[in-house]
C-alpha cells in the first residue's frame, strides 16, 4: 500500500473535492455541487474523509451516520492510484468511524453499471442486497 493519510475534509478542500469527483468518481448527483457538499460538512464535519498522498488528494469517501444507519457514498480513488490500498484505507477509516458512533451495519450506494467498483466492494466484504431497490424523488428542479 502507498503511504496515505486519511483525514476529514476542511472548508478549504471543497473545490478540490468537487474537481476530484469529476475526474475520479462515476456519475453525478443533484447534491454533487458546492452547496450540497458545504451542507454535508456543516451538518457532519467528519463525514467526508479524504485520502492524501504526498500532498495530493487521491481518494474520498462519505461516511454518513444518521444515528440509526451507516451509509457510504462517493468512494472514489484517483484512477492512476487504484489497486494500491487507498480505497481499503478509506473504507477502514469509515468503518472505524461508524463503530465509534455506535453503528452496526454499513451500506453503500454503488452504480449498477460500475462493474469495477463491484469487485472492490466485494473484496472489502460488502454484498449486494438484491431484495432492495432504491427509490428516489428529486425535491428541486
Amino acid at each position: 500500500m502507498t503511504s496515505v493519510r486519511i483525514r476529514p475534509t476542511a472548508p478549504d478542500d471543497l473545490d478540490a473535492v468537487l474537481a476530484f469527483w469529476k475526474a475520479a468518481a462515476e456519475g453525478t448527483s443533484i447534491t454533487d455541487d458546492r452547496a450540497g457538499v458545504e451542507r454535508l460538512v456543516a451538518h457532519d464535519p467528519e463525514a467526508l474523509l479524504l485520502a492524501e498522498s504526498d500532498g495530493e488528494l487521491v481518494g474520498t469517501v462519505i461516511a454518513g451516520f444518521d444515528g440509526w444507519r451507516c451509509h457510504l457514498y462517493r468512494l472514489a480513488v484517483c484512477p492512476r492510484r487504484r489497486r494500491m490500498g487507498i480505497g481499503s484505507a478509506l473504507l477502514a477509516a469509515a468503518e472505524e468511524r461508524f463503530v465509534r458512533l455506535g453503528g452496526r451495519r454499513a451500506d453503500a450506494m454503488v452504480l449498477v453499471r460500475n462493474e469495477g467498483a463491484h469487485h472492490a466492494w466485494r473484496a472489502a466484504g460488502y454484498r449486494p442486497q438484491d431484495q432492495w431497490r432504491r427509490w428516489v424523488k428529486p425535491l428541486t428542479d
